[in-house]
């Protein structure tokens, strides 16, 4: 299964085999182009992936040591992201489908991250209970059979990676922020500063960081104006602190009432180690076992989109050529 994903600022293309084995994932950055300007600009980033996207197809085969004629499908992510972007790999797909008359398979980015655990453990028992967080969402779902998505809880607000990249911001490192807000963290005291969390209303799963952002906005201004001296170290620490602690209460309150056989996580902020220790422990505590992938498979890349793919294409969940980018697509609605 040949896997195509750019639905933001990474250009991937990988080769899976029967939905488990990476023969190849090859992920081109555009983390340097955007950092001057502090964040992703979706023109610059559909521009690249343009430039790229045919040298990774082919490095993304030569490194599998197979041709075109090998593969059997084209999975490709057709949202959510950005709409330029999308545009860019679906074309790309579309036309290594027609081509070689191979089934084109439609992917949701979302769906995509979850399957990232496949990866890990390709037997993963149902039913199943991710947590989605990364820089665009933050999503809680039950899945309790394979394919099928129900939404619990979803942010209103700023996800919890936006969170670390605009915190990252204010306490002056460039983009990508969430990487070294973390970094930044393991030098500081989680307890010196304490920030809100939120929890919203009783029994809900959504969740809510807008608040807790602006209150790490609000210290540093307030500090500055008196002139104290402020650790960055202990401002990191708290504030991923509270982020982690709404994270993990919010998705053992919902498998204490799901009672998942795994709790899965998964996207970009599923690399923090901070948050994955302590689901891993506090589930653990009530009896829970937790997957999360490698920090390759967290972060954007084509293996999650390859993997995600296979277990369409063994339904016969086809595309037609028509498929068109979904920007804002969603995953679950129940």
């Amino acid at each position: 299964m040949l896997g195509v994903e750019t639905s933001c600022d990474e250009t991937s293309v990988a080769v899976v085999e029967d939905g488990a084995v990476v023969r190849s994932n090859i992920i081109a950055s555009q983390a340097d182009l955007h950092r001057k300007f502090g964040g992703v600009v979706p023109e610059v980033a559909s521009r690249r992936h343009l430039e790229v996207i045919n040298p990774v197809i082919q490095e993304a085969l030569a490194e599998a040591g197979i041709t075109f004629r090998d593969l059997h499908g084209v999975a490709v992510t057709y949202g959510p992201g950005l709409a330029g972007s999308l545009l860019v790999g679906l074309m790309a797909a579309k036309a290594v489908a027609f081509a070689l008359d191979l089934p084109l398979i439609g992917v949701n980015h979302l769906e995509a991250h979850i399957y990232a655990n496949f990866l890990v453990e390709p037997d993963l028992p149902f039913p199943l209970l991710c947590l989605v967080v990364s820089g665009g969402h933050t999503d809680l779902i039950h899945i309790p059979r394979l394919g099928d998505y129900h939404l619990l809880g979803r942010t209103r607000d700023d996800a919890a990676g936006e969170a670390f990249d605009k915190v990252a911001r204010v306490l002056g490192m460039d983009y990508p922020g969430g990487p070294q807000v973390e970094r930044l963290a393991r030098d500081g005291d989680p307890e010196a500063v304490s920030f809100p969390r939120a929890y919203l209303e009783e029994d809900t799963y959504d969740f809510s960081f807008s608040g807790l952002k602006t209150a790490v906005i609000n210290y540093l201004e307030k500090a500055r104006w008196a002139g104290r001296e402020v650790s960055s170290a202990d401002v990191a620490a708290g504030f991923q602190q509270a982020v982690v602690d709404v994270l993990v209460d919010k998705v053992l309150a919902a498998a204490r009432v799901y009672r998942p056989a795994r709790i899965l996580l998964a996207g970009g902020v599923a690399a923090n180690r901070a948050l994955a220790r302590e689901l891993k422990r506090r589930a653990a505590a009530d009896g829970f076992g937790v997957t999360v992938p490698p920090p390759v498979y967290c972060t954007d890349n084509a293996a999650m989109v390859a993997c995600a793919g296979y277990y369409r294409y063994l339904r016969g969940e086809f595309s037609p050529l028509t498929l068109n980018a979904a920007a804002g697509l969603g995953l679950g609605c129940s």
